[in-house]
């Protein structure tokens, strides 16, 4: 049974992706869907190359521009006014999903509604709504590894970590880390292991708003 529990202070939308920008390695191509991932690329270090991929057609993807700079015809997977970086490219959709499915992606960012202890991901439906799968079944299964970024608790207070997924689901055991405005966890042969805490969140607080068992894993950095 899921409980709903109280706010506890946490990290914003835009720490969170300033968080996950910290874990882009130098080299990698990443996909970043829609939501808190379109936040990533304005906290990626200038010295860094990454190649940011957007499913709608542009590698090499770069931040928001300047307000009264936009290109109406540059727009990111969100439909949001977007930046080429040097040496960027447009294709059109067969050729990026051919980046997809063809496992050139290191990393692909979700925005989750859902991750279960074993990295079920969700995030394409809500009961009740228009559902909005997007590429995201694709990318799930064509990235080498998936990051969700998420609040930890829903706007009712109910966990997003969660024993097994209500909502339908994306893809089964393919979430390989979890951002979230509270901690970092890691799944790691299965199982998912708590990294890192929020700065001033507590262990406590996390595991009273987390209903996926997981293990406490607190020396990474």
């Amino acid at each position: 049974m899921t409980e709903t529990v109280g706010a506890v202070r946490g990290l914003s939308r835009e720490g969170i992706a300033r968080r996950l920008a910290r874990d882009l390695q130098d080299g990698y191509v990443v996909n970043l869907g829609v939501g808190i991932p379109l936040l990533v690329p304005r906290f990626i270090p200038p010295d860094a190359e990454v190649i940011l991929h957007a499913e709608n057609g542009v590698l090499g993807l770069g931040p928001a521009p300047p307000p009264g700079r936009e290109d109406p015809d540059l727009t990111d997977a969100g439909k949001q006014p977007a930046t080429l970086t040097s040496g960027a490219a447009i294709v059109d959709s067969a050729m990026s999903f051919a980046i997809v499915r063809g496992g050139h992606l290191d990393v692909t960012v979700l925005g989750a509604l859902q991750v279960s202890a074993e990295g079920d991901l969700a995030n394409w439906y809500v009961p009740g709504r228009n559902p909005a799968v997007g590429g995201a079944m694709d990318l799930v299964a064509g990235a080498r590894e998936v990051w969700a970024v998420m609040e930890h608790v829903d706007r009712s207070g109910r966990p997003k970590l969660v024993g097994q997924c209500t909502f339908p689901v994306t893809g089964r055991r393919v979430v390989t880390r979890v951002y979230t405005d509270l901690a970092v966890f890691h799944l790691v042969n299965g199982e998912l292991r708590l990294k890192e805490c929020a700065p001033g969140v507590a262990p406590a607080a996390i595991r009273a708003r987390t209903a996926a068992r997981y293990v406490e894993d607190l020396s990474w950095t």
